[in-house]
């Protein structure tokens, strides 16, 4: 039992983490973009929404309660990145950082709980392949969501350390670094969306 454990929370650690893969980090880097270390406790908010959306969909999915192709689902999920970012760049004003109405708590939320069904959906194609032979799937899907949680909030401190030394460069400043994060995990996102489009 704790070997399977310890595979499994591996294998999702190392998935989420593999930069083959980069596109659940790009959300991750886009969804910390628009808050500073000083606003850790709303990002963590933010995150559980997340948490709790690719929970749900990556247990539904693995036991087979949802079936949606994963030509599809891999193009959704570059779709988040470049929703996120706009929603990201939307929320600022003219005064400051993060005062728009699209930068309300509700609205972020309930964005980040929708995102986070559409990756769990993805992480769900690859937990079906690596369960292979495997009898009893709650150990393993157990260990693999947490094995995802903990690459995400190493993720996130990343992001939130890059920008607190980014903010520190004369001229940069929070509002700069929004931005300019925003803007290039969109684009990044955008042509990979373009390049996956459902036939």
């Amino acid at each position: 039992m704790a070997s399977t454990f310890g595979v499994y929370l591996r294998l999702g650690f190392d998935h989420l983490l593999d930069l083959r893969g980069y596109d659940h980090i790009l959300f991750l880097a886009v969804l910390c973009a628009a808050y500073s270390l000083a606003r850790w406790r709303e990002l963590l908010i933010l995150v559980t929404a997340f948490t709790v959306g690719h929970s749900l969909s990556l247990a539904a999915a693995t036991l087979g309660l949802v079936r949606i192709g994963s030509g599809l689902v891999e193009f959704l999920i570059p779709v988040t990145i470049v929703a996120t970012a706009v929603t990201n760049l939307a929320g600022l004003s003219r005064r400051g950082r993060g005062t728009g109405r699209w930068s309300a708590p509700r609205v972020r939320y309930g964005l980040a709980l929708v995102f986070g069904v559409v990756h769990g959906l993805g992480f769900a194609t690859f937990l079906r392949l690596a369960l292979g032979g495997e009898r009893s799937i709650w150990l393993p899907l157990l260990s693999f969501n947490i094995g995802l949680e903990l690459a995400q909030i190493v993720a996130a401190a990343g992001v939130l350390a890059t920008g607190l030394v980014a903010t520190r460069i004369p001229g940069v400043g929070e509002r700069l670094w929004t931005v300019a994060l925003s803007a290039a995990a969109g684009s990044v996102a955008f042509v990979m969306a373009a390049g996956r489009f459902p036939p």
